[in-house]
């Protein structure tokens, strides 16, 4: 029996944000690349599609469709009788094995969520389609339930918590080939287990130090003189390295990084071009982070760090967390962001030298005195300038989608707006 894969993201969805206000969570970066490029790993299978809000899904771009695949899958696809659905923020382990091997179609549950389903193609084929309530179409089934014990990733800080080891996983199996360029003076410690892609470009005096787990640095990717990159460590293509020191990190592509970081997370297109630290923090696309912009992830009294999630505090049980930072958002320079910030997509920030608030809601204004509102038409100028200097025009879907989010977040910014005075 031939089989394709479906991806979808449930209700829970909201309390990864500010990371997920402005994309799905299939597309969340992790490990050595996506969850949804992890799961179509993980399940060995064709993707059909992926079940999540349209809005999301709109801005993004760099989504698996079926034209991606292979001839082969294609075909595969093509003659499939069953759909094997996954919940996109389940963590693939010992439970995907059984709904594997069987045929028959289940509700796959663990606890109350609902990480997966096996369905034939007809009885899958009403649920495609229905976005964020696909859910709801999954509950809704009259067909037997299997039981197991899965995890999910629930909230920010888990992405962080695991990235290193899930890198490590991701590229145990290798092949850690050198087809790209490195300079005769260019450091590398462990070469076994580095891999340089064509296209890449590892200049003299940087040092690739994968003692600690794997490196990958991907096609187009340039490490300058005088950046250390330690594994385990994702270096995503057309990304540039600019001097510093990167450890432990998934860094997605045309990013331009300077500086310190460790243990992050880059969803890609953004900038850290001076220094500065970032650790232990989740970056969405087309940030920008002005010069000397630094995140404290620990706290002094060495105690566990709260996060603000979708509407309250939660404890993340962690002695290190940094910032959770949503996407198109900017600061200006010297700008301190506290531990466990949590700054939602379209914020601009540009109180140098003071600590930054702990929650800003999406398209926030905060000059280091008072938070106001972003004017949205101001924002979108800003947004249409920084993606054309990476060759990605903003698209009219995309342009809608911002404009939608900018609505269905304005009782956030109310309350976090006394005045309501756009800035």
């Amino acid at each position: 029996m031939s089989r394709v894969l479906v991806l979808f993201e449930d209700r829970h969805w909201r309390s990864l944000r500010p990371l997920t206000d402005a994309v799905p969570v299939p597309a969340l970066a992790c490990g050595g690349s996506t969850l949804a490029k992890r799961w179509r790993r993980a399940a060995g299978l064709p993707l059909l599609g992926v079940e999540a809000r349209p809005s999301a899904l709109a801005l993004w771009r760099a989504r698996p469709t079926q034209r991606d695949a292979t001839s082969q899958e294609a075909r595969r696809a093509d003659d499939a009788s069953q759909v094997l659905i996954v919940n996109a923020a389940a963590i693939p382990g010992a439970w995907l094995a059984p709904a594997l091997e069987e045929h028959t179609p289940a509700l796959i549950i663990s606890g109350n969520r609902i990480a997966g389903a096996r369905l034939d193609v007809a009885a899958a084929l009403p649920g495609f389609g229905r976005g964020e309530r696909f859910e709801e179409f999954l509950s809704a089934l009259e067909v037997p339930r299997l039981e197991v014990t899965a995890s999910f990733i629930t909230h920010p800080w888990q992405l962080v918590e695991d990235n290193a080891a899930a890198i490590a996983r991701d590229l145990a199996a290798g092949p850690f080939e050198k087809r790209g360029e490195i300079h005769r003076l260019a450091a590398l410690e462990s070469p076994e287990a580095i891999e340089v892609e064509e296209g890449a470009r590892v200049e003299a005096y940087a040092v690739l130090d994968a003692r600690g787990g794997p490196i990958r640095i991907a096609r187009g990717a340039r490490v300058a003189a005088h950046t250390v990159v330690t594994g385990p460590c994702v270096v995503g293509s057309g990304t540039e390295l600019l001097g510093g020191l990167v450890a432990r990190s998934t860094i997605g592509p045309e990013c331009r990084i300077a500086g310190e970081v460790e243990e992050c997370l880059w969803q890609g297109y953004a900038n850290k071009r001076h220094h500065g630290f970032v650790g232990h923090s989740v970056i969405g696309e087309w940030v920008n982070l002005g010069a000397l912009t630094t995140t404290s992830d620990l706290k002094n009294n060495y105690g566990s760090v709260r996060v603000w999630v979708d509407g309250r505090e939660q404890d993340s049980g962690l002695m290190k967390v940094g910032a959770f930072i949503g996407a198109h958002v900017k600061t200006g320079i010297g700008t301190l962001l506290p531990t466990g910030a949590s700054i939602g997509p379209g914020c601009n920030l540009f109180g140098g030298g003071r600590f930054a608030p702990r929650h800003l809601p999406p398209f926030a204004w905060w000059d280091g005195e008072r938070t106001t509102e972003h004017r949205l038409e101001a924002f979108l100028a800003t947004a249409r300038q920084a993606m054309a200097r990476r060759q990605r025009p903003l698209a009219h879907a995309e342009e809608a989608a911002l404009r939608a989010l900018f609505e269905v977040t304005a009782r956030e910014r109310a309350s976090a707006v006394p005045s309501g005075t756009p800035a």
